[in-house]
């Protein structure tokens, strides 16, 4: 059982409660949301309305929300690299190669069997309490809320964009200096797998500063300001500074001129993104106290990184 509670947006004024909540608290579907309407379990400013019945805005919400078990998928037995655990948040570092939700193709062996396998409990929340994703091959640390409360504060921290979270990437070509990209992101209008900069896409901010440059490659911090599928990786790649190792957004592989056979080696052996997630900041969902962790490079990163200063030294 967890109680949430919230104020309902002024914009929303007019609308029927039902459609309200769906809104205000995606994870819960709108039958589940009208049966607890139903049953007395939601009041607006202390009082229970019907599902039909339409808001003025401005008013204070709570819903009792029922745990129950909104997952099938099992826990498995995979190696999870825990940062940070309290009774409310689980904090973990992901590894590239690893998948984060179940799907097509990759029911099992994904980071929701390992957190299953950790903690059975987690089968009563959305998506195991995982609140944001990281794609298959970027690494780094990554928040799962342990109970509804911190599940519904994570959602609204990412929603308001109070969240921290920063990245490093290393690009092809040499930068000159940072910046901000703020283009608009959708599916692609040919294969619905890619995302792309279009004009009816939905809004999507990326800073960025150089961390370190070479004579053809830079490594650089990126700040997520929204967090949108593939965003550094269609963004970076937009102003023609691709990832290095990027199958999808990334061109076609090309050696870098005057390149070593090491740095060649480790070149063709990088078979990801070269996009890690070392920090991220959130208030407690409990405490409220700001928390912060970061994590440096893999072996993998820093290897490349290695070698692309070698290269430059030979």
């Amino acid at each position: 059982m967890a109680i949430l509670t919230a104020k309902i947006p002024e914009e929303m004024a007019g609308m029927r409660l039902d459609q309200c909540l769906a809104e205000m608290f995606p994870d819960y579907s709108r039958s589940k949301l009208q049966t607890w309407i139903k049953a007395g379990r939601v009041t607006v400013n202390q009082k229970t309305l019907k599902a039909k019945d339409k808001i003025d805005g401005d008013e204070q919400v709570v819903l009792d929300a029922e745990a129950e078990e909104v997952l099938e998928h099992e826990g498995e037995e995979i190696p999870l690299e825990i940062i940070y655990e309290d009774d409310s948040l689980l904090i973990v570092n992901k590894p590239a190669g690893l998948v984060v939700h179940p799907a097509v193709g990759h029911w099992h062996g994904t980071l929701v069997n390992a957190l299953l396998n950790h903690d059975p409990s987690l089968k009563t929340l959305p998506r195991a309490g995982i609140v944001h994703r990281l794609d298959k091959d970027t690494s780094g640390l990554l928040m799962v809320a342990k109970t509804l409360q911190a599940h519904h504060s994570l959602s609204t921290q990412l929603q308001e964009r109070t969240i921290t979270r920063e990245y490093l990437a290393l690009v092809k070509g040499w930068m000159t200096a940072g910046g901000t990209i703020d283009e608009p992101l959708g599916r692609h209008h040919a294969d619905r797998k890619r995302h792309t900069v279009r004009d009816d896409g939905k809004h999507a901010v990326t800073h960025y500063r150089l961390e370190q440059r070479f004579k053809r490659h830079t490594l650089v911090r990126v700040k997520l300001e929204t967090g949108r599928t593939h965003q550094i990786r269609v963004h970076m790649a937009f102003i023609n500074y691709p990832l290095i190792g990027d199958p999808v957004y990334g061109g076609r592989f090309q050696m870098p001129a005057n390149c070593s056979e090491h740095l060649e080696e480790v070149l063709r052996n990088f078979k990801r993104q070269a996009l890690h997630a070392t920090k991220l900041g959130l208030q407690h969902p409990v405490t409220d106290e700001y928390h912060e962790w970061e994590l440096g490079m893999p072996e993998d990163m820093v290897e490349l990184v290695n070698a692309i200063e070698q290269n430059e030294l030979d």
